[in-house]
């Protein structure tokens, strides 16, 4: 893709996804959502979901990247938001990092309440199943970055039916 940094490693299905990354997601609560970055071209300036989502907390940068039906990346600290986009001599678009996003910036300087892992698993079955989502609990209200079948999906509001949460790191028995 041409990103400063980027070097995803991707995951499929909750358990993998909670394994590798649970304890640093949890850990994010309590910061606010100081920035954010995504890649918007500037020819038209319309998002291109295929490229990561970039949350930074208070200095820690979550990179949340969704990849076919099934695949999710998260990177940490990783990404250059400042670097040019490079290698898109094939397309006519020039992709550059953009600062703005009217259902980020509503997020933007609110506390971090929670983090969860959500499984799409719908009482019918489709090509979504299983698929896993982020949702980012604000004291302003609910932010989702989702796989919307082979690229991200920002959403924001009450989290769906269909969804099954999952706290980011397992709670003990008691």
């Amino acid at each position: 893709m041409g990103i400063s940094g980027f070097e995803p490693a991707y995951l499929i299905g909750i358990d993998a996804v909670r394994q590798a990354h649970g304890p640093r997601l949890a850990a994010l609560a309590g910061r606010r959502l100081t920035g954010f970055a995504l890649v918007r071209f500037a020819e038209d300036g319309d998002w291109y979901a295929d490229c990561p989502v970039v949350l930074d907390f208070e200095g820690t940068r979550v990179e949340i990247c969704h990849r076919t039906f099934d695949e999710l990346s998260l990177g940490w600290d990783t990404i250059h938001t400042s670097a040019a986009i490079t290698g898109w001599e094939w397309s006519e678009l020039t992709p550059q990092w953009s600062h703005r996003d009217e259902r980020l910036e509503a997020f933007a300087g609110h506390r971090l309440l929670g983090v969860a892992l959500l499984e799409w698993r719908p009482a019918g079955r489709d090509l979504a199943d299983g698929t896993v989502a982020l949702e980012f609990v604000f004291d302003a209200g609910r932010l989702r970055i989702a796989n919307g079948l082979d690229e991200n999906s920002i959403e924001v509001g009450p989290t769906p039916p269909g969804f099954v949460r999952y706290e980011p790191v397992p709670r003990p028995c008691s």
